[in-house]
């Protein structure tokens, strides 16, 4: 991460602790808070379904321990193409946040140099951060000595937020933008569109920009107005 970057540009403003809507999860977002700032705080290992908010918190976790003025890197394993030199070349880390962990799952080289880093880590007295779609002994690990070493984290599995959970933070999001969503249009919205959280607050957004720009209401025949004009991409 450039340390020449503004602290309001190193990480996605809405991936936040306070931006988090944690539901059944709040015991975790308690524990992330700790570890952010706290050196010495047990590792952490998050594990959960796409759309539970792992890559959400491990951000959110590289933020506020950036805050604190911790030296922090934040590594998304899916989009390395060489995983193996990326986890030999992190240096200078205090924290360190690893995410997509099954990207790895296999890959013997990668694999050595994460137990490599996680031992070198340990050492140094620096923490790590790692979050996955599936526990240690269920990610596919093929390295023992490794999956021990995971296995060793304090786990938690995040639990996604349930449909009314999801219409509630919606219509929240919404009324702070001065939006009025009615339940008709949620229910609309709901059988048609991804049900993630995240892309449901990038699509408010866009209607957000969209409905004032055409200074319309977000009714069901403008949804289905926007999405049929490639505003969003329904599921």
């Amino acid at each position: 991460m450039n340390p020449q970057l503004p602290l309001a540009l190193r990480w996605p403003r809405r991936q936040r602790f306070e931006h988090f809507h944690a539901g059944a999860n709040a015991a975790v977002l308690a524990a992330l808070r700790s570890f952010a700032v706290e050196a010495g705080a047990p590792w952490i290992y998050l594990h959960g379904v796409s759309g539970s908010g792992r890559s959400h918190l491990l951000l959110a976790t590289c933020q506020a321990a950036t805050a604190a003025g911790r030296r922090v890197q934040y590594l998304p394993l899916a989009t390395m193409g060489d995983p193996a030199a990326a986890l030999r070349g992190v240096a200078g880390s205090e924290l360190l946040a690893l995410d997509d962990l099954g990207t790895i799952a296999g890959n013997r080289d990668a694999e050595h140099a994460l137990f490599d880093l996680y031992n070198r880590a340990k050492t140094e007295g620096h923490a790590l951060l790692f979050a996955a779609d599936a526990t240690p002994a269920q990610l596919g690990i093929e390295l023992p000595d490794l999956r021990s070493r995971l296995g060793a984290c304090t786990q938690f599995a995040l639990k996604p937020l349930d449909d009314d959970e999801r219409r509630a933070v919606l219509k929240a999001q919404a009324s702070a933008r001065g939006i009025e969503l009615d339940d008709s249009v949620l229910d609309w919205l709901f059988a048609r569109y991804a049900r993630d959280l995240g892309a449901l607050l990038d699509l408010l957004d866009k209607l957000d920009a969209a409905s004032l720009a055409a200074q319309r209401r977000v009714t069901i025949p403008f949804l289905r107005e926007f999405l049929r004009e490639g505003g969003a991409a329904a599921s």
